[in-house]
């Protein structure tokens, strides 16, 4: 059990993500609230190539006036899949064709999967880590370096879902896009919670918040509203608001008070079919015909989030990005002091 102490501290965590529209409202969201403490940032090909994922998070975090926290490259396909990005969602340039400079800060000189371990292992404290993207990197981590579980203290991933899919009609983009990373993240060994799509899609902000945020003067909270504003193939185009998206998974870190979950066993589809990808949520209140018969199979247990608090989510995420650069200013503080 935490002390008070340690609960008043920032919890340090890793984003490890595929830049991305929604990918940089979290990372904006992970430099600025006070809560986190965000140690590093690890890159995975996903919503575009590995290499501008790498080129988008740079930006962002300049953007954001975060310190220098480390970036690094990451796997440029799935375990077994090939490549299959979502451009026609977050654009060309994988951040909605903004036309943002490229950034002046330079990629870590190691791979994600060292960065992960490294930091993972120095860090005083279990860490948190948010994957946002497809998990590939984590499955080579889990993989390669077993023994960083031990200073792993929850992973939320964005991923998922118990009702309807995005990439196929069952099946959420970032677990379709590599399953079999998925499925191994579910035998990590750790505290595992499940932002999926039953809550991901839910977490709008009013558009006169996205154009008060597009009209500030301050780069990182005027970039939130830009990003919010983007309007892809998939949004209603009267739809004045922006959602949150890959940012909940951070809100949820911050305020799990916000989230309710269930503890539900869960486990990915890796069969070729139309339902390749799917998360199978076992909500059942007892066991069915088919444990009857053939015996339990043993699966791993996920808080799996089915209803989240829209308004608080909203207010945190608006009440920290607005905040220019005091918090980030004394985010570099802390990590001066970092081990």
């Amino acid at each position: 059990m935490r002390t008070v102490s340690e609960q008043q501290q920032p919890i340090p965590v890793i984003i490890d993500c595929d830049t991305g529209i929604d990918d940089a409202l979290a990372l904006l969201l992970a430099v600025r609230h006070p809560r986190l403490d965000l140690r590093a940032v690890t890159c995975v090909a996903g919503n575009t190539d590995v290499a501008g994922v790498v080129r988008n998070t740079l930006t962002v975090l300049e953007r954001a006036g975060a310190p220098d926290v480390p970036v690094a490259r990451g796997a440029e396909r799935p375990l077994i899949e090939g490549v299959r990005t979502a451009r026609h969602v977050h654009g060309a340039d994988g951040m909605g064709d903004l036309g943002l400079p490229p950034p002046t800060r330079a990629p870590a000189d190691v791979d994600a999967v060292t960065l992960l371990r490294r930091e993972i292992l120095a860090c005083p404290r279990p860490v948190t880590l948010i994957p946002t993207a497809p998990l590939t990197n984590i499955a080579l981590l889990l993989r390669t370096h077993p023994e960083v579980t031990g200073n792993i203290e929850r992973i939320v991933f964005m991923g998922g879902a118990v009702a309807t899919g995005n990439a196929t009609p069952v099946a959420e983009f970032n677990v379709w896009h590599d399953p079999e990373a998925a499925a191994i993240l579910l035998t990590a060994g750790v505290p595992i919670t499940m932002y999926g799509l039953d809550v991901f899609e839910r977490v709008i902000v009013p558009g006169a918040d996205v154009r008060r945020l597009r009209a500030s003067a301050e780069p990182g909270t005027r970039l939130a509203g830009e990003l919010l504003a983007h309007r892809g193939p998939a949004t209603d185009a009267t739809d004045p608001g922006g959602g949150l998206g890959d940012a909940g998974a951070v809100c949820a870190v911050i305020d799990p008070a916000g989230l309710t979950t269930h503890r539900l066993p869960v486990e990915v589809s890796l069969a070729p079919g139309p339902s390749r990808g799917q998360t199978l949520v076992d909500r059942r209140l007892r066991v069915g015909e088919s444990e009857l018969h053939d015996g339990l199979r043993e699966q791993p247990l996920v808080d799996v989030a089915l209803d989240v608090d829209v308004d608080r989510y909203v207010e945190l995420y608006l009440t920290a990005v607005e905040q220019s650069c005091a918090t980030t200013t004394a985010t570099a503080t802390r990590a001066k002091g970092r081990p």
